[in-house]
């Protein structure tokens, strides 16, 4: 059993994209590959298999390994809903918030269950891959760590160090994160992963021989930048969009402080007949066909954010015009008359004023509803699945027009009278074809053209794999990750 472990010199460095990579990669030669990630702050998350809670890209991972997704593969997630707090979710399960001081102090305790979850998978699996978190070189939280090096240390498994050319600064950033690093952490970087980079190889080279000769560590190699690539962000908002065609629909998407599960809107990013804009603080909300209240950690929060934006007005000319509105989760709670928060699980106790959109109010409980989830939309009966996690318990003469007639039994959401405004508990429900189809068809696109989301994110997966191949001296990568030599001596990256 091996583990092997990638840490990034930034956040963004590329952490999640070699991961996911690097399980596909050895899917292909048929090794038995699980990802892990001992502790993650996202507010993009997915539920698991298990019926808990795990960062998004956890899922991705899991995707790329050929397996579910299960709480052991993130074992630690924090859910920022505040400046200097977080929800501390242990094993796919809220535990409580806690400020960043109450986290430190409890980051003891969340090792152990990060252990726990390591020594299962490794267990059961000839390869953890493991990705880490943030920096391995911010000298403020090195003690304690269980996300980046002392998690190395802990289960004494060797790194790799990746970092983005494309931002500048990739040699500066290799050095010195090596250097506040500690003897036995130095010793454990195996080798440097540059990403990014675009331009002729040979003009790097003279850098990457200086970077070996330094530091003594060799290069495993230099990812190029994929213009078109997709892959679901841990966390920052990803406003790239795919070649549209003439006269699309204009979906606008008002960007909260606490916005959550942003990845429900790259199957419209990429679809060529939607211009999805998101719209930040400061900005107006320009006309639109659709315009979607996102998912949000603190829902009141940013309900209060929203109107300060004067965006409360701007929804009500939107569909005094005749616009779509859509909210989801968050959102959809948004939509109703009263939201009430009675202890204080996302802020201070209280309750707020809604939008009075749908009539139903909304009273956050203790109990995280987490559960993946089948249906049917009240749009052409249209077939839609999706996943649920919210504390929320919406109840009101609304809910009885549903959104969603649920698999289960259950209805969620509701849809008004005038047809004009739809929330849902649902996310990832874009994902569906045929639900997504629907939507954009109830939004005002005529001639939906059908996008497999599904069916990108595999290619673009298998794409990821195709560049270890290509660009990574597989050699170095199989021994690292315990694989016997191939019997010819050759490597891929021969080939």
């Amino acid at each position: 059993m091996s583990t092997l472990m990638v840490q990034g010199t930034t956040s963004d460095a590329g952490k999640s994209t070699l991961v996911t990579a690097l399980c596909r990669w050895l899917v292909r030669q048929g090794v038995a590959v699980v990802p892990f990630k001992p502790q993650n702050m996202a507010l993009n998350s997915a539920v698991t298999a298990d019926g808990g809670e795990i960062g998004r890209a956890q899922a991705v991972q899991a995707q790329a390994s050929r397996l579910a997704p299960h709480t052991d593969m993130n074992p630690v997630l924090l859910k920022p809903n505040s400046d200097i707090g977080a929800q501390v979710i242990i094993h796919g399960r809220a535990l409580r918030s806690m400020d960043a001081l109450a986290y430190h102090d409890y980051k003891r305790v969340a090792m152990q269950a990060v252990l726990e979850s390591h020594q299962r998978l490794s267990a059961a699996y000839a390869v953890v891959m493991v990705e880490g978190a943030g920096s391995p070189a911010e000298i403020n939280l090195r003690a304690g760590d269980i996300a980046n090096m002392g998690f190395a240390e802990a289960v004494d498994c060797p790194v790799i160090l990746i970092a983005d050319i494309d931002k500048g600064g990739v040699f500066a950033h290799l050095v010195g994160t090596l250097a506040l690093l500690s003897p036995s952490e130095q010793a454990r970087v195996k080798g440097f992963v540059i990403n990014r980079f675009r331009g002729d190889i040979a003009l790097l080279q003279p850098g990457l021989d200086w970077l070996e000769q330094h530091t003594g560590k060799p290069v495993l190699g230099v990812l190029p930048y994929l213009m078109d690539f997709h892959l679901e962000a841990e966390d920052a908002i990803d406003r790239r969009q795919a070649v549209k065609l003439d006269t699309p629909l204009r979906v606008v998407v008002p960007v909260l402080p606490r916005i959550s599960n942003h990845t429900d809107f790259d199957p419209l990013r990429l679809h060529p007949q939607v211009q999805l804009t998101f719209v930040g603080p400061g900005q107006a909300i320009p006309s639109a066909d659709l315009i979607i209240l996102p998912g949000s950690k603190s829902v009141r929060a940013d309900l209060a954010y929203l109107r300060s934006q004067g965006w409360e007005a701007a929804i009500s000319r939107h569909l005094r015009y005749g616009g779509k509105l859509l909210g989801i989760c968050g959102g959809l709670q948004m939509l109703g008359e009263r939201i009430a928060d009675p202890h204080g699980l996302e802020g201070a106790p209280g309750e707020s004023q809604g939008l009075g959109l749908l009539a139903f109010d909304t009273v956050l409980e203790h109990d995280k509803q987490l559960r993946t989830v089948q249906g049917r939309l009240c749009l052409e009966d249209a077939v839609v699945s999706g996943y649920e996690i919210h504390a929320g318990v919406s109840q009101g003469p609304a809910l009885a027009q549903a959104a969603v007639q649920l698999d289960d039994g259950r209805c969620d959401g509701a849809l008004s009278a005038d047809g004009q405004v739809l929330g849902t508990y649902l996310h990832g429900l874009f994902e569906s074809a045929e639900a997504c189809s629907a939507l954009l068809r109830w939004a005002g696109l005529q001639a939906v053209q059908v996008v497999d989301y599904h069916g990108l994110r595999e290619r673009d997966i298998e794409r990821l794999a195709d560049l270890v191949e290509q660009h990574l001296d597989t050699q170095v990568l199989e021994a690292l990750c315990g694989l016997p030599p191939r019997s010819n001596g050759a490597s891929e990256h021969d080939a």
